[in-house]
């Protein structure tokens, strides 16, 4: 599949900047750039894709993306005739802009714990939303210093909240799992390191631990929150669902490398957790990434995936109110 690139409008000085579209529509394919993006949906429904998670939203919605991260959203085209009012709030900052010596201060670690858990694209819903919101409104006029201080406090909302979804699965984005256990850790590393053999046992991954097989289930199932086959066939299936996406492998192919024995036994399990066949998960991302490049709103916005990002064809304009700060 053709993964556009998105070329933002974030310029070397600026510490962030806000699009605020009123009413513009969703004509855009699915596409990603290596800036973090915090993106709000207020007043419409549609369909949201985010790494290899498809799902409805309603209303409103808020989705924190990490670099790189596949997505878009879809408005509902009958309530986008009827002329309902609707607005998207887009906070787009660069990969490194929290890289510097003070970010590293103590007070910072949830922070940086929110930007590392978001390469899967995380969901907020309840009180976090609605306090978000309101400083996603405030931080669409530009008040100087005022906007940076939000903006910090913003993410400090998001970094504290607990109504929290993760979207894209494991094996999609492997970097997911938290926890403060050096053995949790060492046990994760070894599943990603090892996930694409079909020969991988609980036992291999419970000897790195020092622990029986027994012991170990029970050990991960409550920090990983579901136990460890569950959890190695969602890490499979989310590479699985990354390599239809970015490769024209044959489905065979994508089985044997996804750590599948058997084809029968991946289209059983794929169709299990994705509730489709892998030939009908990437004709439907395809089918949704249908777009004409060429007539795009903003020009030169969104690039096909073989194309390289150039200066010289940044967009002058944006079709979206921008702030820069």
């Amino acid at each position: 599949m053709n993964i556009y690139r998105e070329i933002t409008p974030l310029n070397p000085p600026d510490v962030f900047v806000v699009l605020d579209s009123v009413c513009n529509g969703f004509d855009y394919p699915i596409h990603n750039h290596p800036e973090y993006e915090l993106n709000l949906v207020a007043g419409m429904s549609g369909t949201r894709i985010v790494g290899d998670s498809t799902e409805r939203y309603n209303d409103y919605d808020l989705v924190f993306l990490g670099p790189f991260l596949y997505h878009k959203w879809d408005g509902d085209a009958q309530l986008q005739q009827s002329g309902q009012p609707y607005r998207v709030i887009t906070i787009q900052f660069a990969m490194d802009l929290f890289s510097g010596q003070l970010f590293q201060k103590e007070r910072f670690i949830k922070i940086r714990q929110l930007l590392r858990d978001s390469i899967r694209g995380i969901r907020f819903q309840g009180k976090t939303f609605e306090a978000a919101m309101r400083i996603m409104i405030n931080l669409t006029e530009d008040k100087g210093f005022t906007n940076i201080v939000e903006f910090l406090q913003l993410l400090d909302l998001l970094s504290q909240s607990s109504d929290v979804t993760y979207l894209a699965s494991e094996g999609f984005s492997p970097r997911a799992l938290r926890s403060d256990s050096n053995r949790v850790q060492v046990a994760y590393g070894y599943i990603l390191k090892h996930f694409t053999s079909p020969d991988l046992k609980i036992g291999d991954v419970a000897s790195q631990v020092n622990m029986s097989d027994s012991a170990f289930s029970h050990f991960f199932t409550k920090f990983a929150f579901r136990s460890f086959t569950h959890f190695l066939i969602d890490v499979r299936v989310g590479h699985a669902c990354k390599l239809l996406l970015d490769t024209d492998e044959t489905i065979n192919q994508i089985s044997f490398k996804s750590g599948f024995n058997n084809l029968a036994n991946f289209n059983r399990l794929f169709k299990k957790y994705r509730q489709c066949t892998p030939v009908e998960y990437r004709r439907r991302y395809l089918e949704k990434n249908d777009f004409d490049w060429t007539k795009q709103v903003t020009p030169w916005q969104f690039l096909p995936g073989k194309s390289k990002a150039k200066e010289s064809i940044k967009p002058k304009a944006y079709s979206t109110r921008l702030v820069h700060l």
